[in-house]
């Protein structure tokens, strides 16, 4: 039997997703017919040619709702959005992260608030508000981007690590809760994937010691992935449309890591 990834008719948010992960995620979905909800950060008249091109090139809905998402009443709202001026809510994918990397000991508190916030409390927040309506409809998709750090540490880590280890309970928790109906709950752990906020990485860490940017980056990956390649976007979202799949309909609760054997060490 051919696999059927066909979204026709769903509703999609992804949050975070202007840019990397979010947007590759943002794509993929769409490709499959799925209206779209961005929400993230950028230039407005970037954002809107995303939103535009998307719709054009996928034939699907795409609205944009600008959420901060380190804000609760601003979760309820993006969904409140998406099932307003596109009828439903049919999957979340809850991927906006930020990074800081520092010893415990020097760890910012403000930064420590902003990641928990960010990576850890907003997955919470928006399927609270998303589940209702899923419930109601009696069909549902919860898809959180955790991490190769929501299986394993790292040092100078604390509060990504901290964060992401929480994404996967809660996923864990939700696709429990969620069993016995139609709606799964499962997280995906990328390990490096090229995204902006790991340039930002190789960057510091080639300006640091004196590297070129190319030698920054295989360093990286020679640590941790012993693929020695980085994951994509477009890999990622692939995935995600396998999860909102029927065939994925007993795969609940579930961290996949998808991490060139990173965590196989």
């Amino acid at each position: 039997m051919a696999l059927n990834t066909s979204l026709k008719g769903k509703v999609a948010l992804v949050t975070g997703s202007t840019s990397g992960i979010g947007l590759g995620i943002a794509h993929s979905l769409a490709a499959e017919g799925a209206d779209i909800v961005f929400n993230g950060f950028g230039d407005p008249a970037a954002i809107e040619a995303l939103r535009r091109e998307t719709a054009e090139k996928f034939g699907v809905r795409t609205e944009f709702h600008g959420a901060d998402i380190s804000k609760p009443a601003e979760i309820a709202a993006l969904v409140k959005h998406a099932q307003d001026k596109l009828g439903s809510l049919d999957i979340v994918v809850n991927n906006a992260g930020i990074q800081h990397v520092a010893p415990v000991d020097e760890f910012p508190d403000e930064k420590w608030d902003a990641i928990i916030a960010i990576n850890l409390s907003s997955n919470f927040h928006a399927i609270k508000a998303a589940l209702p309506g899923m419930k109601a409809r009696g069909w549902g998709r919860i898809i959180n981007i955790a991490s190769a750090h929501g299986l394993v540490g790292s040092a100078q880590k604390s509060a990504y690590v901290a964060a992401k280890h929480g994404v996967i309970g809660l996923t864990k928790v939700v696709a429990l809760e969620t069993a016995q109906l139609p709606i799964t709950c499962n997280a995906i752990c990328p390990g490096w994937v090229l995204t902006p906020l790991v340039q930002k990485q190789i960057d510091a860490r080639a300006a640091a010691e004196g590297k070129t940017i190319e030698q920054a980056k295989r360093d990286l990956l020679g640590e941790k992935q012993p693929s020695l390649e980085f994951v994509t976007p477009e890999q990622l979202g692939g995935l995600a449309v396998f999860l909102c799949s029927d065939a994925a309909a007993q795969i609940r609760g579930v961290a996949y890591n998808v991490d060139g054997g990173w965590v196989a060490q």
